[in-house]
């Protein structure tokens, strides 16, 4: 199957979109606030010197993504590893909170731990203009067409999942992709099914086979706070109050500019190994193709939610939502007032007419409590 127009750039292409991009004004003032000191010149001469998307990722996204770990984060840490073969290829199935940043830093611990980086499925819909989406091919991301009829809707679920099998099988990368499509705004995350069949649309294999040969692999991100938690509450305000209301364009900028310079707090990537062993006990349970999926996505939620970091906003926020102190013993009444101020904060960055500032604390308390509502399910 042809994937020119959705695979990654081969390393022979590189140079040729290096060239195409460095003639590229908003590009080139992107990298400028990126390395303020410098100098636009020696950004492009020190660009057309790479050679492949690994010279890439170290030289120019590595230095970069330490410096964000260093300053808009308090660490990142990775858990898991003892639960993976580094050797193989995983297909990472993960919850989805930021555009940008979640397969990004993903990247950047896997290097601090020695490991390839994955291939990223990328929505188009944020290939707004094209030197972003020369930027996200360079960069080892992939696309995921969206925004197209039935007919073409089903080629293109052929196509990209022929792309993430020959990804792993032949080219033995493996992959970050995101439960569903889309973040889950309210940070209740959910495995679509309809993600599952599309990935088994590129075998003819039964159902167990199919799936064993991708080695899905969940994995959980959980971040202390999300810095575009208010863009997503204002989307929830803006949809409540006009059921036909659209994002533009513009809306997934913002969200990728406040996603990639905010701040995080403590982040951290965990995987749960696997899930093979759970196919064997699906397939006895389940007899038809819909039960399975079900099933799957069920088994895959529940090793996600499992393995969320729950910090101590997270309780604040259940506490507060619930009305309760069931976790007030788990903070100080310090942690809670610096909280219940941040929450305020975000909700005064909210810029529309009508701001509904208790509707939108909610969805914000909402955002930071589900996580630890879901764990507390596993249990």
């Amino acid at each position: 199957m042809d994937f020119d127009d959705i695979r990654s750039y081969y390393d022979s292409e590189i140079p040729a979109v290096i060239e195409r991009i460095t003639e590229n004004k908003q590009f080139i003032n992107l990298l400028s606030t990126l390395f303020p000191l410098l100098p636009k010149d020696i950004i492009r001469q020190q660009l057309k010197t790479i050679q492949s998307t690994d010279d890439f990722q170290r030289r120019f996204a590595y230095p970069f993504l330490k410096d964000l770990e260093a300053n808009k984060t308090r660490g990142i840490t990775f858990s898991g590893l003892d639960s993976i073969d580094k050797t193989k290829p995983y297909l990472y199935i993960s919850n989805h909170r930021d555009i940008t940043m979640d397969a990004v830093l993903l990247c950047l611990t896997m290097l601090d731990n020695g490991m390839k980086t994955v291939g990223i499925a990328i929505g188009d819909n944020l290939l707004i203009y094209p030197w972003i989406e020369d930027l996200v091919r360079l960069n080892r991301s992939f696309v995921v067409k969206r925004g197209v009829n039935i007919r073409q809707a089903l080629q293109a679920s052929q196509q990209l999942s022929a792309y993430i099998r020959h990804l792993i099988t032949t080219e033995s990368r493996s992959i970050w992709i995101a439960q569903r499509e889309g973040r889950s705004k309210d940070s209740t995350d959910h495995t679509q099914e309809s993600l599952l069949k599309m990935l088994m649309l590129s075998s003819e294999k039964d159902f167990k086979d199919n799936l064993l040969e991708l080695n899905l692999c969940p994995l959980t991100i959980s971040y202390e706070y999300d810095p575009t938690d208010y863009l997503k509450a204002k989307e929830f305000q803006l949809k409540r109050d006009n059921p036909n209301y659209k994002k533009q364009p513009q809306d997934d900028l913002d969200n990728m500019a406040v996603g990639i310079m905010g701040y995080r707090g403590k982040v951290n990537y965990r995987i749960s190994g696997d899930i093979s062993n759970e196919l064997e006990s699906i397939v006895r349970e389940s007899d038809t193709l819909k039960g399975r999926l079900a099933l799957l996505a069920q088994a895959i939620d529940r090793r996600i939610h499992s393995n969320y970091v729950i910090y101590n906003v997270n309780k604040i926020a259940y506490d507060l939502l619930k009305q309760e102190n069931r976790f007030a013993a788990d903070y100080t009444e310090t942690e809670r007032f610096d909280f219940e101020h941040y929450v305020s904060r975000q909700v005064a960055k909210v810029d529309i007419e009508n701001r509904d500032s208790i509707f939108l604390r909610t969805k914000i308390l909402e955002m930071y409590a589900n996580p630890l509502i879901n764990h507390l399910a596993c249990k």
